[in-house]
């Protein structure tokens, strides 16, 4: 009797080892292993080393502990019977080996582990390392049959991580205090990076400032002092025919200004189709040396400019320099109450007030003419879910600003 007792104890110590090492394996954090390998902990190498082949592995964890939990269950119903016979000890041995394999072997075992995945996963390693050699014959079984039944019923399916994947194991990181804010946004900003589109972060036509070809020195000066930018585009009487760009430091040569003519000054402009993904064309302006890009629409004409700052604001946030005007695009002006300068993301503007818009525009502006379906005038305003919008200023057709009312105070803002 006391020998089965040893003995089912022994089995459940044995189900509990096989069910912490399947959750520490299937659960520890692969980079903090990787660093502790990289340090010498050797059984951190072998860590790794298993979990390479973890059909192998899992196998060998879920061999071992059916083998334990069968053996368990059988000396238990012999115990009992021979304790209670027949009619009573089987039906209770059931009972309490299923009570005990369930708490001791599974239930506990698994949650320590799922704690402390690293450190179990390290201290099982050596222990399962030796399992796997003993019961090789097995896996070999288990792997063809794998195989067999993998080719029988083959589903196609990719396993590469999706953007969407990545993103929400950048947040699931972050969560848990990996990364901060700054470096989760960062990381996001650099995943969501090759989806943008030169359209996406332009600066639009209206907004552009340029001087004739045949401008006075005059007029290029004044421009220079009025604009503060260090770049004007020469265009050719129109905007829409740019052919060069015009630096401040080619213009201005020692005390005063150059002799030579705006044309033999000016560089070569790089043109680039609204559609341009901008990790390419951040290649293109690089080994063009050029900071400024030409977005022109399906039709040849211009569509606005992009910049290698507006570039790498979409890594790393805006970018002011001590000419900039730096005004917040949403600023609070009462209560429940919001400017709002149309120029914003559409993206920036739903994610603030937390709201789903299913919009082609890019800008508030495009979406506001979009839904209100015509150029509104100072004073006109609309109702979107729980917003109530007012058009407070417009520029020759343009929608400037708009007053933003929230109706509702139970509104949870970003």
């Amino acid at each position: 009797m006391i020998n089965s007792i040893i003995a089912m104890a022994a089995c459940v110590i044995l189900s509990a080892y096989f069910s912490a090492t399947e959750t520490a394996f299937s659960s520890f954090n692969k980079t903090r292993i990787k660093a502790l390998a990289e340090n010498g902990n050797r059984k951190a190498v072998l860590t790794l080393q298993l979990a390479e082949n973890y059909d192998r592995l899992i196998s060998t964890i879920l061999i071992g502990n059916n083998i334990v939990n069968i053996a368990v269950a059988s000396i238990g119903t012999l115990l009992f019977v021979n304790m209670l016979g027949q009619e009573v000890g089987a039906p209770l041995s059931t009972a309490v080996v299923t009570i005990v394999v369930l708490i001791f072997g599974e239930i506990t075992p698994k949650s320590i582990a799922k704690d402390h995945p690293e450190k179990f996963a390290m201290f099982s390693a050596p222990f399962i390392r030796i399992l796997i050699w003993v019961l090789m014959p097995l896996n070999f079984i288990f792997a063809n049959w794998k195989k067999l039944i993998g080719k029988l019923f083959s589903v196609k399916e990719s396993s590469k991580m999706s953007q969407e994947e990545l993103i929400l194991l950048l947040n699931e990181v972050q969560e848990e205090g990996c990364i901060d804010e700054s470096e989760g946004k960062l990381l996001r900003n650099a995943v969501e990076f090759g989806d943008l589109e030169a359209q996406d972060i332009l600066t639009h036509r209206v907004d552009l400032e340029g001087i004739e070809l045949d401008a006075s020195k005059e007029e290029i000066a004044k421009k220079f002092e009025e604009s503060h930018f260090s770049r004007l585009l020469v265009y050719d009487g129109t905007i829409d025919k740019i052919v060069g760009i015009l630096h401040q430091k080619d213009f201005y040569v020692g005390v005063g200004v150059t002799s030579s003519t705006i044309a033999d000054i000016m560089s070569e402009p790089v043109f680039v189709h609204q559609t341009e993904k901008i990790d390419v064309l951040l290649q293109k302006m690089r080994m063009a040396k050029s900071h400024i890009a030409i977005v022109i629409d399906e039709y040849g004409g211009v569509s606005g400019i992009v910049t290698m700052e507006d570039i790498l604001e979409e890594l790393v946030g805006d970018i002011w320099d001590e000419h900039d005007e730096i005004e917040e695009p949403i600023q609070l002006t009462g209560e429940n109450t919001y400017t709002v300068y149309c120029g914003i993301s559409l993206d920036d503007f739903s994610e603030f007030f937390n709201l789903k818009i299913d919009s082609d525009s890019t800008s508030l502006a495009g979406w506001i003419m979009e839904y209100m379906g015509c150029i509104p005038d100072e004073g006109d305003s609309f109702k979107f879910e729980n917003l109530e919008v007012t058009v407070s200023k417009t520029s020759d057709h343009r929608i400037m600003y708009v007053t933003i009312r929230i109706e509702t105070e139970d509104m949870t803002l970003i």
